[in-house]
């Protein structure tokens, strides 16, 4: 007796179902600038992290110079 053949099929993720419902719902256009603003956000954030950490290293410098 054989066993019969197991399919294997990838159960999608989340953020997959979300991505076809979005795709479903909203023009192109619509999704390019969601796109967009996300990657602004993103990188809005990233700028930010940098200025903390110049400041951290200017104020480093500043402490070490007085000393």
């Amino acid at each position: 007796m054989q066993a019969a053949p197991v399919r294997a099929t990838a159960i999608p993720s989340f953020t997959d179902a979300l991505r076809a419902v979005e795709s479903l719902l909203m023009s192109s256009g619509q999704r390019t600038a969601r796109r967009n603003a996300w990657t602004s956000v993103l990188e809005d954030r990233r700028r930010a992290k940098d200025r903390v950490e110049a400041q951290r290293v200017l104020e480093e410098a500043a402490v070490t110079r007085l000393s």
